[in-house]
């Protein structure tokens, strides 16, 4: 007798499972096609959501920040808060690398800065959440299956006013599920888009202070079979603020201590918002050595704890690392490191 497809492929979504990324896992005997299998999560009293990888961290500053970005001007805006990318003053491409408990993310970011125009760049994602052999009961392979999610950004950023940058991102959104051999099904394809918006702002030159709003992932439910069966994406409202502390005890313009705190709430059900704590040391002409820790805190979809890296600038190369010291949840096992590489241009 032959293992059936959805036995099977639930077996190589386990672990995405525990991460708490697809923490679903289909009953015996349910269709594979159905999205809750894959990309939904339920807790109540929060509605289902779908394509819950866009949670996931993306680029080292923000691991090692404990994800406190969204006030934060960074090159790796693209996928934090798109205003994030007005304030750069150079092109570059990016390259992103980082392990998750729920699979291995690559990513790459190509940034433009046609000024006065603002910043334009292109990024893309791939979360590979792994393969698995489809077997029957006696072992015999007969296939393998294979779960991955794509995710393309569009972004733009430009300082409208001296004080203030805005910023917008248009997501492209696929799940996608594939298997050959044997398999009762060719496995299942879905795709829809999100809308990113975000602003910066310096209330005052007087006080060395940031403030960032933003509104992640907002746009039509993630469709897998039909209306009825789709998931909504989990959309989140992000509020933040930075503050340089070190200009209260040393007037030295080559070192710079930031410290960002940031809420994150579900759009659908506010009230219960997830606390980033984020902190940046800097040293060297516009930064040439970083120091990050940071602390996530109360997140159902990610795991809480504390992270660390740091970073170096040199010329046109820039390299940042990132580990984060959270429990994983597995026996022995914990979040691994996350890179980013920029070459500039």
């Amino acid at each position: 007798m032959i293992m059936s497809s959805s036995l099977a492929r639930r077996n190589v979504l386990l672990a995405a499972g525990l991460a708490g990324v697809i923490p679903a896992v289909p009953a015996a005997g349910q269709d594979f096609e159905d999205a809750a299998a894959f990309t939904r999560v339920e807790s109540e009293p929060v509605a289902t959501e779908g394509a819950l990888f866009l949670l996931l961290p993306v680029g080292a500053q923000g691991v090692a920040m404990g994800r406190a970005m969204t006030a934060i001007p960074t090159q790796e805006a693209s996928f934090w808060n798109p205003a994030g990318l007005a304030g750069i003053e150079q092109g570059r491409f990016m390259v992103y690398r980082g392990e998750h408990l729920a699979g291995t993310a690559t990513a790459f970011s190509l940034l433009f800065t046609p000024n006065p125009v603002g910043t334009l760049g292109i990024s893309y994602q791939l979360l590979d959440i792994g393969e698995q052999d489809l077997t029957d009961e006696t072992g015999n392979v007969l296939g393998r299956i294979g779960v991955r999610n794509h995710l393309a950004v569009a972004s733009f950023a430009t300082r409208l006013l001296p004080q203030l940058d805005v910023g917008l991102n248009f997501k492209m959104i696929q799940f996608k599920v594939s298997c050959s051999g044997q398999c009762a099904d060719g496995g299942v394809t879905a795709t829809t888009f999100a809308l990113d918006a975000g602003i910066q702002s310096r209330p005052t030159e007087a006080i060395p202070l940031r403030l960032g709003v933003m509104l992640a992932h907002m746009g039509p439910s993630l469709q897998v079979i039909n209306a009825a069966q789709s998931d909504p994406l989990p959309a989140r409202l992000r509020v933040s603020g930075a503050y340089e502390m070190l200009g209260h005890f040393i007037d030295q313009s080559d070192l710079d201590l930031w410290l960002t705190v940031e809420l994150e709430d579900r759009m659908r059900d506010l009230g219960s918002p997830s606390l980033y704590l984020g902190t940046e040391f800097s040293a060297g002409q516009a930064g040439s050595i970083f120091v990050r820790a940071g602390y996530v805190a109360g997140d159902v979809e990610q795991v809480n704890g504390a992270a660390v890296g740091a970073g170096l600038r040199y010329q046109s190369f820039d390299v940042a690392i990132a580990k984060s010291l959270a429990d994983s949840g597995l026996e022995g096992d914990s979040e691994p490191v996350h890179i980013t590489f920029a070459v500039l241009f």
